[in-house]
C-alpha cells in the first residue's frame, strides 16, 4: 500500500504514519512543511517519501504529484489531515480569519485532491480519507472559521464519495473531538474529572482514519459518543446553543501542530 500523509510531522499524522508503516507492504509519503521533522520520522521509520511543502502554495500540489508519480507510479491512500485553528470572534477576526482557516482547512484539500485523484483513480481500489472534526458538525462561539472550513470538507466529502464510488476510490471521513497533542494537550479537559473523559488521543484518530480508508467505513467520530452532539445538533438545536454557550468554549480544539 502507497499512502500518503498531510500534516505528518507531528500530532494525528505522525501517529497516522506510524501506524499505517506497520501495515505489511506499506510505503509511506509524507508532507508537511518542517522538512526536519519528516526526515527524522522517515529514518526512525526505515523508509519513507519526504516531500517538504507549504499545501496553501499554488504550486503545491503539482510538485507533489510530480514526485508521487516519480518515486511510487501509484496511490492507494490519501490522508487529508493537515489543517490549523485560529480562535477569534467574528467581530475580532473578520473575513481574514475566515480566510485563512478556509485556504488550508478546506482549499489545501481539495487543490491536492484534485491533482492526486487521477493516480488514485488508476490505482483502485483506493482511499480518500478527509480528517475534519467535529466542530464541523457543531460549532461553538470563537470558531466559527475553524468550523466553516470543517463543515465545508464534511459536506464536499459525502458528494466526493458519491461521485469517486463508481471509479473504485472510497472517501471516508474522520471528525475528532478533543485530541491531546504535543502542541496542545488540552490541559483544561484532562486536568478535570468532569471532562477527562472527552479527550482522545492521535492512536485513536489514527485508528479511526484506517477504519475510514481501506476499512471502507462512511466516517468515524472520535471519540465515538461524539456522534450523539452531532445528532443532538439537529433534533435539539437550541438545547445545542445552550449547551455549547458555557465553560467548554474555553477549551477550543485545534491542530496548529499539523500545519502542512
Amino acid at each position: 500500500m502507497i499512502a500518503l500523509v498531510t500534516g505528518a510531522s507531528s500530532g494525528i499524522g505522525e501517529t497516522t504514519a506510524r501506524r499505517l508503516a506497520r501495515e505489511p507492504g506499506a510505503q509511506l509519503i509524507l508532507v508537511a512543511r518542517r522538512a526536519d521533522r519528516l526526515h527524522a520520522l522517515a529514518d526512525e521509520l526505515g523508509s519513507a517519501t519526504v516531500i517538504a511543502a507549504d499545501l496553501t502554495d499554488a504550486g503545491a500540489p503539482a510538485r507533489i504529484v510530480e514526485q508521487v508519480e516519480a518515486d511510487h507510479g501509484r496511490l492507494d491512500l490519501l490522508v487529508n489531515n493537515a489543517g490549523a485553528a485560529w480562535r477569534a470572534t467574528f467581530e475580532d477576526g473578520g473575513w481574514e480569519n475566515m480566510h485563512r482557516h478556509m485556504a488550508l482547512n478546506f482549499d489545501a484539500q481539495v487543490r491536492l485532491t484534485e491533482a492526486l485523484l487521477g493516480l488514485l483513480r488508476r490505482s483502485a481500489p483506493s482511499a480518500i480519507v478527509n480528517v475534519a472534526s467535529t466542530a464541523g458538525r457543531v460549532s461553538r462561539a470563537g470558531s466559527g472559521a475553524y468550523s466553516a472550513s470543517k463543515f465545508a470538507l464534511a459536506g464536499w466529502t459525502d458528494s466526493l464519495h458519491l461521485e469517486e464510488a463508481p471509479h473504485g476510490v472510497h472517501v471516508g471521513l474522520v471528525l475528532p473531538g478533543f485530541v491531546a497533542t504535543e502542541g496542545f494537550p488540552q490541559r483544561e479537559l484532562v486536568d478535570s474529572r468532569l471532562t477527562r473523559r472527552l479527550v482522545s488521543t492521535p492512536d485513536r484518530v489514527a485508528a479511526a482514519i484506517l477504519e475510514a480508508g481501506p476499512g471502507g467505513k462512511a466516517e468515524r467520530y472520535v471519540p465515538r459518543p461524539y456522534w450523539l452532539a452531532a445528532a443532538a445538533r439537529t433534533l435539539l438545536p437550541r438545547a445545542v446553543r445552550r449547551a455549547t454557550s458555557g465553560k467548554l468554549q474555553l477549551a477550543t480544539r485545534t491542530k496548529a501542530d499539523e500545519l502542512p
